[in-house]
């Protein structure tokens, strides 16, 4: 089963766990930094969509224009029903002219797309000059093959922390996220994500690495011990 199929087979469990709610880092910390982000927008391509719950709420913060676009058919008719304007595509050829917004944003996406060079050529194309690219990621010390906590019980004191993999190679896997549920995770180091935008003419203005939310905290408490260790990343470019 190639990676499509399985975002098709599995929308129900993204649906279910991540959206309308469910969960505290996208209620808590990812959609209040969207908005703040994307102040001032009025033209905005939200790639990678998923159900549209990050549309949706930006048609309600008054931004003019939405646009969500997302590959997986069972994501993009849920999106409907809920509300808003949706289109079925990929990031590697996106049905818009050049320079259509003032802004794009793509949430937890890239992690997934194989095709990174394309993808932030089109972005690049389809933004306006001095137009944002909001761009978040899982952080990729956290998405590193093979990394994960380790509970030192060897040391006096006992340790828990994170163990990094092998953070410099670029790797495809699929990850059972569930039990019977498998996902395709793409890891890439930082430089490698900054030096394609860069080449693109996609300039980095900000970056964040927060801290995780409370309400996450408290769904996983052994993380509490280690919460100074990034999930999220968020990176703000700018077109030139």
């Amino acid at each position: 089963m190639n990676s499509n199929d399985l975002w098709e087979t599995h929308a129900e469990w993204w649906i279910r766990e991540f959206t309308d709610g469910a969960d505290p880092e996208y209620e808590e910390q990812i959609l209040p930094m969207v908005l703040r982000e994307v102040d001032g927008a009025t033209r905005v391509l939200d790639l990678g969509c998923g159900e549209g719950q990050i549309s949706r709420g930006l048609v309600a913060a008054g931004v003019p224009t939405v646009i969500g676009i997302d590959p997986t058919f069972n994501q993009i008719e849920v999106a409907r029903q809920r509300g808003g304007v949706f289109a079925r595509a990929g990031s590697v050829s996106l049905p818009f002219r050049d320079s259509s917004f003032d802004t794009v944003v793509a949430c937890l996406v890239f992690e997934h797309v194989r095709d990174l060079d394309s993808s932030l050529s089109e972005i690049a194309r389809v933004l306006e000059p001095g137009g944002r690219f909001c761009f978040f990621l899982n952080h990729p010390l956290l998405q590193t093959p093979d990394s994960g906590w380790i509970d030192d019980q060897f040391v006096d004191p006992p340790e828990q922390y994170w163990r990094i993999g092998a953070y410099l190679r670029e790797e495809e896997r699929i990850e059972e996220v569930e039990k019977g549920v498998f996902i395709p995770f793409i890891h890439r180091p930082l430089s490698r994500y900054l030096n394609a935008l860069a080449a693109n003419g996609l300039y980095l203005e900000f970056m964040d690495e927060p801290s995780p939310p409370p309400g996450f905290l408290l769904r996983a408490p052994e993380y509490v011990e280690a919460a100074t260790v990034p999930r999220l990343l968020y990176l703000r470019l700018v077109r030139r």
